[in-house]
């Protein structure tokens, strides 16, 4: 049985759903946020099952479900659930494999985070961040450099991309190709924010990796 715990118990409600693969320290890293989400005024519960996306009730009743689930199978009842309390609006997010590595073999699913990790060269590496402005998430952030995983991935067109990464033309590729690294979109009366920075802690320590999740999260919830 899975465990869920009340934080606080302020005015708006959020849902940490966490588990998975470990690699990507789901419980260490969530926590990370918990103390900003409760200073933003929600009440902030957390979940290491995914049978919560089967509690309409309870999700009708949260504003952002934050998902860090790596990998994992997730069933067709957990994932209507989840997809079905997005189009009616509450905010989902979440960041790199938590969330763009999730319920692989789940297309609904892909189609509601509107991007899915496909690879990332081996190791970490430092990489600059490009912002696009034009967005209240980016507003005064400028690019900026981080030493991590980067993320090649599969993206919906439609989609609306706040940062940017280039990887240089290799053997698979032969040109240069800027991937998109952090987006948001509309999914019916929802919103889904994503970053795909964020596979270890300090990578929030990365002032500008961390303002864009908080950002995300806020804009993200109804």
């Amino acid at each position: 049985m899975g465990a869920c715990k009340t934080m606080t118990n302020p005015s708006r409600r959020a849902l940490v759903v966490r588990g998975g693969w470990e690699g990507h320290s789901p419980v260490e890293i969530t926590d990370l946020f918990l103390p900003f989400l409760k200073d933003a005024g929600f009440t902030v519960d957390t979940s290491d099952t995914l049978d919560v996306y089967t509690d309409a009730e309870r999700l009708a009743a949260t504003d952002l479900v934050v998902q860090c689930w790596t990998m994992g199978e997730v069933t067709p009842g957990q994932s209507a659930g989840l997809i079905a309390t997005v189009r009616a609006g509450t905010g989902f997010a979440g960041w790199h494999g938590g969330v763009v590595d999730s319920f692989r073999g789940d297309l609904d699913y892909q189609r509601l985070t509107g991007g899915q990790f496909l690879m990332h060269p081996e190791g970490y590496h430092d990489h600059r961040v490009h912002i696009v402005p034009g967005h209240e998430l980016v507003a005064g952030i400028e690019d900026f450099d981080v030493h991590t995983e980067q993320y090649w991935v599969a993206t919906d067109p439609a989609i609306e991309v706040h940062a940017t990464t280039v990887f240089p033309a290799g053997e698979e590729h032969g040109r240069e190709v800027v991937m998109p690294a952090v987006w948001s979109r509309r999914y019916g009366a929802g919103r889904v924010f994503v970053n795909t920075i964020g596979h270890k802690p300090d990578d929030f320590d990365v002032p500008e990796a961390r303002v864009l999740t908080e950002r995300g999260l806020l804009w993200a919830s109804r």
